[in-house]
């Protein structure tokens, strides 16, 4: 017996898939800067910052942006500096919630056929279609 998969556990991974969290962690500069500044276990200045890599401090500050619009890390003002730090509990918490939705979509976990109930593909499989 095949059984659907609920409409809401694909709209839960669809929410999950955050393109500007996976835009700031898919650049080896970014992820490099991320573990740097978490491994300070600090606020750290974008000087700072950019002393762990071999990047020019303009491009630097820009990577630090990317991640702080993502929300992976937050920046804060200090006079004529910025001291960024990495936001642990949204990261984690964005993490697992994908983590949790693409579980929820695994088919051998749930012991049942996992289908996109017409979510992902107009028409299913007789248009060409996942479904």
């Amino acid at each position: 017996m095949t059984t659907r998969r609920s409409p809401a556990a694909a709209k839960e991974l669809a929410r999950s898939l955050d393109a500007e969290l996976f835009k700031a962690l898919g650049d080896p500069t970014r992820l490099h800067l991320l573990t740097c500044l978490a491994s300070c276990c600090r606020p750290c200045a974008v000087g700072e910052i950019a002393a762990c890599c071999d990047v020019d401090l303009s491009v630097v500050s820009r990577h630090l942006a990317q991640l702080a619009k993502a929300e992976v890390l937050e920046g804060k003002r200090e006079g004529k500096s910025v001291r960024y730090a990495v936001l642990y509990g949204p990261l984690s918490d964005a993490l697992r919630r994908l983590s949790d939705a693409i579980a929820d979509c695994d088919p051998a976990r749930r012991g049942r056929s996992c289908r996109c109930a017409g979510l992902c593909c107009k028409g299913g499989a007789a248009k060409g279609g996942c479904c």
